[in-house]
């Protein structure tokens, strides 16, 4: 059954929503009162990334992709040429029919959920986890170590991604050190001192 939201009750988002495809703007349009901007795909034209450029500046961009490895390279491909993006997560679990994974299978609520948790890059020399602190908590080479970074990701609303991009992914997005450390906690992670 699909959850409608009415428009009365809509949250606005002042940011453009990019997202890959027109199934996936309808569902975003379901949930928020928002622009959104389709990419059609890996293919993202210089006419948008020239247009993203100058609303970044204006009024934010909030990179919304499928969770899965396509989502994750045109993000990636997007975020690279339009410094200053957002990004806004939904967890595959939350995005799938079950046979198909995609931000068009997602509920409103999920979709609202991810819009108010979205993050901004941060710069490399500002990053405030340690691939220490990432073996520290069992989110590196320990047994269920896949587990507990999805858990973690799940709750900072960031992604999953293997041990590596996960670590990467948490510097760029800025997620501070006590957040982290919650977060691990709550997942079951080894960690439990600050």
């Amino acid at each position: 059954m699909e959850e409608r939201v009415a428009d009365v009750t809509k949250p606005e988002v002042a940011e453009v929503v990019v997202v890959e495809g027109w199934r996936d703007k309808a569902a975003v349009d379901r949930a928020v009162k928002a622009d959104v901007v389709v990419t059609g795909g890996m293919a993202v034209s210089r006419e948008l990334i020239g247009f993203l450029r100058k609303v970044v500046a204006e009024r934010g961009v909030i990179i919304l992709t499928d969770p899965d490895a396509m989502g994750e390279r045109i993000r990636k491909r997007i975020a690279d040429r339009v410094p200053g993006c957002k990004h806004a997560f939904i967890p595959p679990e939350e995005a799938t029919d079950g046979s198909d994974i995609g931000i068009e299978h997602a509920s409103p609520s999920a979709i609202d959920r991810a819009l108010a948790r979205v993050r901004t890059e941060v710069p490399a020399k500002a990053w405030r986890i340690t691939w220490s602190d990432m073996m520290e908590a069992g989110l590196v080479g320990a047994p269920g170590a896949s587990v507990r970074r999805a858990k973690v990701a799940r709750d900072l609303g960031v992604g999953y991604g293997n041990a590596k991009s996960f670590w990467k992914r948490l510097n760029v997005l800025g997620v501070d050190p006590e957040e982290f450390r919650a977060a691990v906690r709550s997942a079951g992670g080894v960690r439990s001192h600050d």
